[in-house]
């Protein structure tokens, strides 16, 4: 079990299984030492839809917080299955969060922090410190409320 793995396990967290993709593309690309995490979303161990609505009228900020953490969970377990260890991971480069909110919204920036701390808390500042986008959207696949995509910096 590596370093990444056992403080997972030490916070509680489990990775949810690996879903199959929705369609004509790949969760993760590595480009050289960068990888490219296609937009998650927040997504059941059974691939149903746990945050359908928007942020401003079906959630709190609070809940988007949690949807964000889900998402960023579906997407360690995307770049577990392709780098096969999260200890490669030398940098979270750039993050995009995407929230599903009202026209009167304004916490896109709050909502992200759900994503950040946890990378933070299970990477550590220099792994998981990040640039960061959070910007909101009138409408996002399947009604999801928050997705979110990456890009990473790994070890050859």
């Amino acid at each position: 079990m590596g370093q990444v793995s056992r403080r997972l396990t030490d916070m509680g967290l489990t990775l949810p299984p690996l879903l199959p993709k929705l369609a004509n593309y790949v969760p993760t690309k590595t480009v050289g030492e960068l990888v490219f995490v296609s937009g998650h979303g927040p997504l059941n161990p059974d691939g149903s839809v746990k945050y359908r609505g928007r942020l401003g009228d079906d959630f709190t900020v609070e809940d988007g917080k949690e949807a964000a953490r889900l998402v960023t969970l579906n997407m360690l377990t995307a770049l577990q299955s392709e780098l096969g260890d999260l200890d490669r991971i030398r940098e979270f480069v750039k993050l995009l969060v995407m929230v599903r909110c009202t026209p009167d919204f304004e916490e896109q920036h709050v909502v992200a922090e759900g994503a950040s701390d946890l990378l933070t808390d299970v990477f550590g500042t220099q792994v998981g410190s990040h640039a960061r986008s959070a910007v909101g959207m009138m409408s996002l696949p399947f009604g999801i409320a928050v997705e979110i995509e990456a890009v990473v910096r790994i070890t050859a």
